[in-house]
């Protein structure tokens, strides 16, 4: 047999094997859109199928990611925010050592598709337009946060009654529908959610940039495909999609320890909003 006939013999029995290779992904909203370009260019050069879930990063119940992991959902990655990640990795459901940041994003303010967008510049502005709003939606993380953080530093807590969902699609549609004024979310969810419209971004001086991490579970049977995946995610190839959705695509492989907000609740440990059912 020449050197040719065994190439492309090689290489016809390498296919089937990356051809029939799964890697199983959950993930929470805020990577979604860039995630959802760049995922069939993945699977064409790599060979390798993916299928994807869905759970929020972090809160209570069944649809957040750990609690699916819990449960015995079977996952290879998780792609959801940093904080959440953490939490993951303190109580080991995910292999040390594999966690990688992909994106960062800022917080913005949704409202309902074709209503006038009110100024939210100012920590002023942003404050009175939460009050006039009275109900606004969130999701996840970026609820947590407001809730726990930054509506209690604005004296505002006891005023506005916040939705809580597992995914921002969820908050989104509450603004749709009427049932909340306003959402607080991801820029990069506002831009995908149907039903809204992109009003600005938060003040700097409350902005919550969050960074939206990928990792391989702990005892994933498709570790190889897995690594593959989170490569190409933060690869500079995978970079303007990232820009495209709203995101900034992180250089780094890893944040500084000091510079991972991780929420946590002053004085004795409360426990974390229930989460509404996603949409």
């Amino acid at each position: 047999m020449n050197t040719l006939a065994i190439v492309v013999s090689a290489t016809l029995l390498a296919w089937p094997i990356a051809a029939t290779a799964q890697v199983k992904v959950l993930m929470s909203g805020g990577f979604s859109g860039a995630y959802e370009q760049l995922l069939p260019e993945f699977e064409r050069t790599s060979g390798i199928k993916v299928t994807t879930g869905s759970g929020a990063s972090q809160g209570s119940g069944p649809q957040t990611i750990g609690a699916q992991l819990a449960s015995g959902v079977a996952a290879d990655v998780v792609i959801m925010s940093r904080e959440g990640l953490e939490e993951l990795v303190a109580a080991k459901r995910v292999a040390a050592g594999t966690d990688v940041d992909l994106a960062r994003v800022g917080l913005g303010v949704a409202v309902r598709a074709g209503a006038p967008k009110p100024d939210v510049s100012t920590v002023e502005a942003f404050k009175q337009v939460v009050l006039a709003a009275r109900t606004v939606s969130a999701s996840s993380t970026s609820g947590i946060w407001l809730a726990k953080d930054l509506f209690p530093r604005l004296g505002i807590a006891d005023k506005i009654d916040i939705k809580i969902t597992a995914r921002g699609t969820g908050a989104a549609g509450m603004v749709a529908d009427g049932g909340a004024g306003i959402a607080v979310m991801p820029i990069s969810e506002i831009r995908t959610a149907k039903g809204v419209d992109y009003a600005g971004s938060l003040p700097q001086d409350i902005q919550f940039p969050q960074v939206f991490s990928a990792a391989i579970v702990a005892g994933s049977g498709e570790v190889d495909g897995a690594k593959r995946l989170i490569a190409f995610l933060a690869s500079p190839r995978a970079a303007e999609a990232i820009k495209k959705s709203g995101m900034e695509p992180v250089t780094s492989a890893r944040l500084p320890r000091s510079r991972r907000r991780l929420i946590r609740c002053a004085g004795r440990p409360r426990p974390l909003p229930r989460l509404l059912p996603g949409r």
